[in-house]
């Protein structure tokens, strides 16, 4: 008897196996990962989504004015982008297949650079509504702005750290655009990089150890690693050419960045020491602003 027991014990075990392969492989079917960007290749910025591989690019965004400097959403369901719709750039937010347009921010400064924090509750962005580009928060619908740096200089391109905890950006509070870091909530504000060549777009690796950046220490922007408290490790592109604005994938074994090397500006990827750069865009435009999905 306990022979037929153990029979039906193994079936069933075996059916909740299969079972949980099956929807563990269609819950990775939804999660494909994805890289947006913008492009001017059909006359003005708009948005663009591509596969990892840089296949199947899809135009999201299909109007007059410029769409710009998308980032996605924690759970992959939004994407995050700058907008000119209104006349003025500001907030918007739109699914994946570029529905469900939302506008977050509504005023006639400049609104950009925005980005999601890790839970998806906040949002992060840079606004001259005062005068000079510093960096705002907000909740995830557009309520609760606030201004989290008072320093008069120019602030960009702020970054969440994976566990919400810090924002890393760059700024020219002391005279040339450095690496910072500050709390989420705009305190302790600290200088991470400090030279006379620009240091921009810092970005999270996904453990919160170290930042990838653009630096051009040799005349032209090169894409550098360094420790979250800004000590310098590695140097990952060497080349003549100007290469910028990384993102992580989620891995953390990819980096994608842009880069002219060809002329104009195209998508890139690489590992994470450098190695098998690879082209995923190739045409006449700029092809700008690249993001993985979360």
């Amino acid at each position: 008897m306990w022979i037929k027991n153990l029979q039906k014990l193994v079936t069933v075990f075996m059916i909740i196996t299969i079972t949980m392969l099956l929807v563990s492989g269609c819950s990775g079917a939804e999660k494909d990962v994805r890289i947006v960007f913008y492009s001017d290749r059909d006359g003005n910025p708009e948005i663009y989504v591509t596969d990892a591989d840089g296949s199947n690019q899809i135009r999201l965004t299909t109007n007059t004015i410029a769409d710009y400097a998308p980032n996605w959403s924690p759970d992959g369901k939004k994407i995050l982008f700058s907008s000119d719709i209104e006349e003025s750039p500001d907030i918007h937010t739109m699914n994946p297949d570029g529905s469900d347009l939302t506008r977050l921010t509504d005023n006639s400064a400049i609104d950009e650079d925005p980005c999601w924090s890790p839970d998806g509750d906040k949002i992060i962005f840079v606004s001259n509504r005062d005068g000079n580009p510093e960096i705002y928060v907000m909740d995830a619908d557009g309520s609760n702005q606030t201004r989290l740096t008072h320093n008069g200089a120019n602030n960009y391109l702020p970054a969440w750290s994976p566990d919400g905890k810090k924002i890393a950006y760059h700024s020219d509070t002391d005279g040339n655009f450095e690496i910072y870091v500050m709390d989420a909530d705009g305190s302790n504000q600290q200088r991470l990089t400090s030279n006379s060549y620009f240091d921009l777009t810092p970005a999270w690796s996904p453990d919160g150890t170290q930042m990838a950046f653009c630096s051009d220490a040799d005349g032209d922007f090169e894409i550098y690693l360094m420790n979250a408290d800004g000590t310098v490790t590695s140097k990952l592109t060497d080349d003549e050419f100007n290469n910028l604005k990384v993102d992580w994938s989620v891995e953390m074994d990819k980096i994608v960045f842009m880069t002219d090397r060809n002329g104009n500006l195209d998508i890139y990827v690489m590992n994470t020491d450098g190695s098998n750069q690879t082209r995923l865009t190739d045409n006449s435009a700029e092809d700008i602003w690249p993001s993985w999905s979360k």
